[in-house]
């Protein structure tokens, strides 16, 4: 059985970010080691919602969303560009916010290129890295990157077009139920 204390509570925050709102989990102590936690595609910090009160007791945990994801603003296209170099930059800059020396990065999926990016930033900051599913996604993309990736790198209408059917519901919903043999056990506000 596990004991209440590994069930601290979890904080819903704003932060302005370079001129966005970045919405972030936090729980934990303050004077406890920094874990940085980073979502994947197409997710949000609510991916780790029953691993953020386990980890409480011992970690200082912070989970952003990335802008356009969860419950952060999203800024315009005209105004924000939508690369990995940018979202680090945006991560970087809550954890300066946040006061933020040395910390651990969990990776997943989409988080990775974001964490990567941290880590190479600042090597003697990190203390840890904790990857999951966590690719290098290349800087020429290919297979299934490379729709997404066109539609990143120029953002033209025909580019927008061919991406849709990985935002839409049917897209974003095969996502989570592809080979799963029994779709009653995955949560549906995924």
């Amino acid at each position: 059985m596990e004991s209440a204390s590994r069930t601290g509570p979890v904080h819903y925050r704003t932060a302005a970010v370079g001129g966005v709102n970045v919405f972030y989990r936090e729980a934990g102590p303050d004077s406890r080691p920094v874990v940085l936690l980073l979502h994947g595609f197409p997710s949000s910090s609510r991916m780790f919602r029953d691993l953020i009160p386990r980890l409480s007791d011992a970690y200082h945990v912070i989970a952003p969303d990335y802008p356009a994801f969860g419950h952060s603003a999203v800024p315009d296209r005209s105004t924000f560009g939508y690369t990995f170099d940018h979202l680090a930059d945006v991560v970087d800059g809550l954890l300066e916010q946040l006061g933020i020396g040395t910390f651990a990065i969990y990776v997943m999926d989409f988080g990775a290129p974001v964490g990567f990016r941290l880590a190479l930033r600042h090597p003697e900051r990190l203390s840890a890295i904790i990857a999951q599913n966590a690719p290098l996604y290349p800087e020429q993309p290919r297979g299934w990157w490379a729709t997404l990736g066109q539609y990143w790198a120029d953002g033209s209408a025909a580019h927008r077009q061919a991406s849709r059917s990985y935002l839409d519901l049917d897209g974003l919903r095969g996502q989570y139920l592809s080979g799963v043999q029994d779709p009653s056990l995955i949560d549906p506000d995924n």
